[in-house]
């Protein structure tokens, strides 16, 4: 994986931490935490406060996940939104942990000026012991604090501030009042400066989980299902959805069909159908050649044309996918519209992406399981499969995904995403935060 992390397509954008007084706040609430510290002097963080170095110095890379469910978090300060989220258990951490930073991101300001934020992303169940239980997971309550305790003190302010105002003999009460002067010196102007979160609860609709050998559950949708992988899921007492397995391309195709969930990428006018559909032509050809002895080294450097022209006369026969994809794209060449393909169909889904639904981001995670030859899709949508198959590759593969990321995604990677998948529905645009150390942008 060093070729990765050297090239910044593994672990970045993480924050570093390498001060004494934030090394010492991340410490303390380390220890309030989980009853640990590291001896590292420095380090990075993730959008949740996860560290990979202290993972290997814990021999523990889920520190702040030891159930895989409630996934607690340290934050240091609001520029941890531009980081990633590293071994995440359920696809929706990310986007609640970020929505609760940004719906509360002045209060996290004040606060992280003295002291780090510590909490916990509480599911409904502490513990996924049976597959049942994921179908109760609706909500995310934040549970966040300083390790002083700031938010609970200014909690206990605001109430006592209200009864004041509204209660005439509290005037008179010398005790009311000097409680208020001794919690307003702890936690400072509450009404110029806020620290109360104003949103912790969120809700939790379609989502994919690592849990039982990774699970999707659709249920805001027409036609609900859990995808699933483990057989053991099948045999599990679950009542009230639909079951699909995930080993069953074609019954998976049908369930995004029926519910409108893909569309095709030769009708996509916002899509280069052409281009997209010679680039997935090009990996398949790079997965002939990978492991054959007389291919060259340096796969990378090689044209189109030549990476063709190699591939026929050396990289034997080509994946199943392949001709679906290339009478698809012949079609278009010679402007007749391409045939329509059916879920059975080797190559149905490199033919699709992603409508422009609300969990799109779920859905074309969902696709990468049957397009993984897309090395592009599948490092964009998926990267913990990404990195699981990385493991596997000849070096000679490893060097050309790694040279074909750094260059043709990495320098532009929002406009790479735009190109393939579309924009995001119009919204309106919020007002830009404030940080301590100005305005933070969107990663």
């Amino acid at each position: 994986m060093k070729r990765l992390i050297e090239r910044g397509l593994m672990f970045g954008n993480l924050v570093e931490v390498a001060t004494p007084t934030l090394v010492a706040r991340y410490n303390t609430a380390l220890d309030k935490l989980i009853g640990k510290r590291t001896a590292l002097t420095e380090f990075h963080i993730d959008l949740s406060g996860f560290s990979p170095e202290i993972g290997d110095e814990f021999d523990d890379t889920l520190y702040l996940n030891a159930s895989g469910c409630n996934r607690q978090f340290i934050i240091l300060g609001l520029d941890q939104m531009r980081s990633p989220l590293l071994n995440a258990q359920f696809s929706t951490t990310r986007s609640i942990l970020r929505k609760f930073m940004d719906d509360n991101a002045g209060a996290l300001s004040s606060l992280t000026a003295r002291e780090a934020v510590l909490g916990e992303m509480i599911n409904s169940v502490w513990r996924l012991s049976l597959p049942a239980y994921v179908l109760e997971l609706h909500t995310i309550t934040v549970d966040a604090n300083t390790v002083s305790g700031r938010v609970t003190e200014a909690e206990k302010l605001s109430r006592l501030i209200e009864v004041f105002r509204t209660e005439d003999e509290v005037w008179h009460d010398d005790e009311h009042i000097a409680r208020m002067i001794e919690l307003a010196e702890k936690v400072g102007d509450i009404n110029n400066h806020p620290v109360a979160f104003k949103t912790t609860v969120y809700k939790q609709g379609n989502f994919h989980t690592t849990h039982f050998g990774g699970l999707y559950l659709f249920r805001d949708v027409d036609y609900p299902a859990l995808l699933y992988r483990d057989p053991t899921v099948a045999e599990a007492r679950i009542e009230g959805i639909e079951r699909v397995a995930l080993n069953s391309a074609s019954d998976v195709g049908h369930f995004l069909l029926l519910n409108n969930l893909i569309e095709p990428i030769v009708e996509a006018r916002d899509l280069d159908a052409k281009a997209l559909l010679r680039q997935r032509q090009d990996f398949m050809m790079i997965e002939m050649l990978a492991n054959v002895a007389m291919a060259p080294e340096e796969l990378a450097r090689l044209t189109r044309a030549d990476l063709r022209r190699i591939a026929m006369r050396q990289g034997g026969e080509p994946p199943p996918e392949f001709e679906l994809v290339g009478a698809a794209l012949r079609a278009l060449e010679e402007g007749r519209k391409p045939p329509t393909p059916r879920p059975l169909d080797p190559g149905f889904f490199y033919l699709h992406r992603a409508a422009p639904v609300a969990d799109r981001e779920l859905v074309n995670q969902l696709l990468t399981e049957f397009t993984a030859l897309d090395i592009r899709q599948l490092y964009i949508c998926n990267k913990p499969a990404f990195y699981a198959a990385y493991r596997g590759w000849s070096e000679r593969k490893k060097d050309y995904v790694v040279e074909f990321l750094a260059r043709d995604y990495a320098p532009d990677k929002d406009a790479v995403w735009n190109e393939l998948f579309g924009r995001e529905p119009s919204a309106p645009t919020p007002a830009p935060q404030i940080g301590p150390w100005g305005p933070f942008t969107k990663n």
